[in-house]
């Protein structure tokens, strides 16, 4: 069930889901407006009379009109869209182009040109007029008028929003906030009070002493680990007295008959026993946000290294994607990260994997920012103002030395790439309230 609720979402976010329901509904609702057209004469109501359609001729003529214009409004808006993606993905990065693909704003834009377009195509169809018959739906033909109408609004709202969703300020804003909305669905769990968090002393080889029989799962293709079901696992290991070992994390990239599990059973396996084991994990193309934490802070990273190369030179870009991240690190200082092994009611190692940490998230934040940002005293500077918001945030030793050291190599690239004495001692003021703080 994990996996499918994975590529459900996965479906739910795509570019051509919404469109298509938006469709679908365009015919439900043009199928049951010609049944109340026919079973009910709008024309007779007085109230009505100034706004309906009377001939067959008018009809097919504004269902024509209303049709064309939306199918020609459609490809003329999405044709300088793409040209706005192009120009975007120039300057950060051709991998965000999904952010903007998943935007609900362009994904209604377009299936509700599409659908109008659909919808008068029906519509017009049932128009009859001859010897035998006329029948002019003039309900459907009002709201086909109604929806035109709304659709010019919709043009006006969605040119607005294009011209603000590639300004840099949006991107990253938009990126924060969705980075902020996934750490907070993976560490949903906060410390409470101010105790050190602590690891398991033991060592997996400890754990496995008495399950002396391996069976390693192999990657059945090559690609990005999207999905790892690790609650299944956990589940099949209790129900088969196993010890699993995961290799990866989700988000690694795995080569064809790369060893992915590892399998640990005091009996011989069986066929049946893990022959399931496969549906608990998904491989892709690309790394997607659902369980990766670190997928939208590398998209944030790349804006910022992107906007220090030489052929950009845009140090506030930067400094706005350090600020963000900032932001979401001061957030992990207080969360609880999740323990490598998974025990079952009788304290019996069932699950091991690679878990997140604290360094790891701090090296993927800031790590190849600070390599790219040698040659820029303002970005340098403002990477030492993070650290010192962070460590104000942090509790724990291990943050404060994970903190510390990232003070430490930033202090290194001012010293080495400052030409102003004065801004290299303005770095050392500031990186005193970090080095010099005793660890606790």
């Amino acid at each position: 069930m994990g996996k499918i609720r994975f590529l459900l979402k996965e479906v739910a976010g795509s570019f051509w889901f919404v469109p298509v329901l938006i469709i679908l509904f365009s015919i439900a609702l043009a199928s049951g407006l010609i049944v109340i057209d026919r079973s009910v004469d709008i024309a007779s109501l007085k109230y009505f009379s100034f706004i309906i359609t009377e001939s067959a001729d008018s009809a097919r003529s504004v269902l024509s009109t209303i049709s064309g214009a939306m199918i020609g409004v459609a490809g003329t808006v999405f044709s300088i869209t793409l040209v706005a993606l192009t120009l975007a993905s120039s300057q950060f990065g051709s991998r965000l182009l999904k952010n903007f693909m998943h935007e609900r704003l362009n994904q209604v834009v377009l299936g509700t040109y599409v659908s109008t377009y659909v919808y008068c195509l029906i519509v017009l169809n049932v128009v009859k007029e001859n010897e035998t018959e006329t029948f002019i739906p003039t309900l459907s033909i009002l709201v086909a008028i109604l929806i035109a109408i709304g659709n010019i609004v919709l043009l006006i709202i969605f040119i607005h929003f294009i011209s603000t969703s590639i300004q840099a300020e949006k991107v990253i804003s938009d990126i924060s906030t969705a980075l902020m909305k996934n750490i907070e669905s993976i560490f949903s769990e906060e410390l409470e009070g101010d105790e050190e968090p602590t690891e398991h002393s033991k060592d997996l080889d400890h754990y496995l002493e008495d399950f002396p029989n391996v069976k390693t799962l192999l990657a059945p293709q090559s690609g990005y680990l999207q999905y790892l079901h690790s609650q299944s696992l956990f589940e099949a290991a209790k129900a088969n007295d196993y010890i699993i070992v995961s290799l990866h994390r989700v988000g690694s990239y795995l080569v064809k008959g790369e060893s992915m599990l590892k399998l640990y059973s005091k009996s011989e396996f069986t066929e049946e026993s893990v022959m399931d084991f496969g549906d608990n994990f998904v491989i892709g193309n690309a790394r997607t946000r659902q369980q990766d934490a670190e997928h939208s802070i590398h998209q944030m990273v790349e804006i910022a290294c992107r906007a220090l190369s030489p052929g950009v030179n845009d140090p506030f870009t930067a400094i706005s994607c350090i600020d963000n991240l900032t932001s979401t690190m001061c957030y992990l200082t207080h969360v609880k990260f999740p323990s490598k092994y998974k025990f079952d009611e009788e304290d019996q190692l069932r699950y091991a994997y690679i878990p997140l940490t604290y360094q790891g998230m701090l090296d993927a934040a800031f790590l190849q920012i600070r390599q790219f940002s040698k040659g820029s005293p303002a970005v340098v500077i403002r990477l030492m103002e993070a650290m010192i918001k962070i460590h104000n945030f942090t509790t724990f030793s291990t943050h404060k030395n994970a903190v510390k050291e990232h003070a430490q190599m930033i202090l290194k690239v001012a010293e080495d790439s400052f030409e102003d004495s004065h801004d290299l001692e303005d770095m050392r003021s500031r990186s005193h309230h970090i080095l010099n703080t005793e660890e606790q």
